[in-house]
């Protein structure tokens, strides 16, 4: 959808992480300061910019899922009406004629209900507007090889969107090999952005996994950009130019510096540190971080004030039992013991598991992980035993 030369767009995200996806569309000129907050359960943030600010979008957000552009909207109660407005809209800056496209269609509050029948009548509209009927995929949100339309109906709106990104964004070329219960790059960004770190003070995790945290915390801190070293939708559209991308990477890649650091992982599983340092090696940042194969117990942070951003075992995935709560347990022991005055940040689907830490909470943002709600759980770390 153009408004005064301007493309709509939408940065979607996980629940709960809309307000610092704002923050950094914000930073990146692409939404003002004084448009409304983005809350939770809107999905994403909108945004206005002509299309090199999808680029930009894409090359920098570190807590977007995907990037849409926002092809039209208009208001249909008939099929044919749907097929007729749907193909006026301009195809031809995105697709090429045969280009395969996969369609997802939702239908809320709307008489044209059917999603299945919507979806035929938008595929047909794209074939009347290019003279040829586009080859059809199966949607595949995770591995896309077609060009991603979405289209939603609600209450006789139809909103038609095209994906620029093609891979969600937390894919970003790095971690090829992964720990039990991996966590998201994107979620671990947003958990580094909700737990207030300052991008200088030294940043612990001790049930690091495959290490994403420490890799995220490392590349936020250097500035590097977490979609550097990947590919994108956008580069197949007709419009696309080569060389303002490649203006783009080149300006981000001389933007990196030194990080202050520390950045420290720590995990028992000797396999997943092994995996955690490939990770940072390939994500350009292991010269920065520090791995080690230790139990919680045995972690020792730096001295000086700083932050502990982890996610734990909570039961759901890889562990199950009784060993939990002398888990949490002797996490805020050891936390109390060896870190006094830091912050500390850590995910946990059962509040009364967060409890057992023992320490000063301070609030928490409600988050989803791999689709199970959590809490992110964010404290002081009392400089005595309480």
């Amino acid at each position: 959808m153009v408004s005064n030369g301007l493309l709509e767009g939408f940065a979607a995200c996980l629940p709960g992480v809309e307000p610092f996806l704002r923050q950094e569309l914000i930073e990146l000129g692409l939404v003002k300061p004084d448009v409304a907050p983005a809350h939770a359960g809107e999905g994403g943030v909108s945004f206005l910019s002509l299309l090199e600010g999808f680029y930009r979008a894409n090359l920098w957000l570190r807590t977007a899922n995907r990037v849409l552009v926002r092809l039209g909207r208009f208001h249909a109660i008939q099929f044919a009406e749907l097929r007729r407005k749907a193909a006026a809209l301009p195809w031809e800056r995105y697709l090429t004629a045969g280009q395969p496209v996969a369609i997802r269609t939702t239908c809320h509050h709307s008489k044209l209900y059917h999603s299945d029948a919507v979806s035929e009548r938008v595929l047909g509209a794209i074939g009347d507007h290019m003279d040829r009927m586009p080859e059809v995929q199966a949607f595949d949100e995770e591995t896309p090889s077609a060009q991603m339309v979405l289209v939603r109906m609600d209450n006789d709106e139809c909103i038609i969107s095209l994906d620029t990104s093609g891979e969600p964004l937390h894919r970003r070329g790095y971690r090829l090999a992964m720990a039990k219960a991996p966590l998201r790059e994107t979620l671990a960004a947003a958990m580094l952005f909700a737990s207030g770190w300052d991008r200088s003070a030294p940043l612990l995790d001790p049930f690091c996994g495959s290490g994403v945290i420490p890799i995220e915390a490392a590349m936020l801190a250097a500035g590097a950009a977490p979609g550097a070293q990947r590919t994108f939708a956008f580069m197949n559209f007709p419009g696309f130019n080569a060389e303002t991308w490649t203006d783009l990477t080149r300006q981000a890649a001389s933007a990196i510096t030194t990080p202050e650091g520390p950045f420290l992982g720590s995990d028992r599983d000797a396999g997943a540190i092994k995996v955690a340092v490939e990770n940072a090696e390939r994500a350009g940042v292991a010269q920065w971080i520090q791995f080690s194969l230790a139990a919680i117990s045995a972690i020792q942070p730096p001295a000086g004030p700083g932050w502990v951003v982890t996610n734990p075992p909570y039961g759901v995935r890889i562990s199950t039992g009784n060993d939990l709560r002398a888990l949490y347990t002797q996490f805020g022991k050891v936390l109390r013991q060896c870190c006094p005055s830091w912050q500390a940040a850590y995910l946990c689907n059962d509040e009364r598991l967060a409890s057992l830490t023992r320490l000063d909470f301070k609030k928490g943002v409600s988050l989803s992980n791999g689709g199970i709600p959590v809490k992110l759980t964010l404290a002081r770390v009392q400089s005595q035993p309480s």
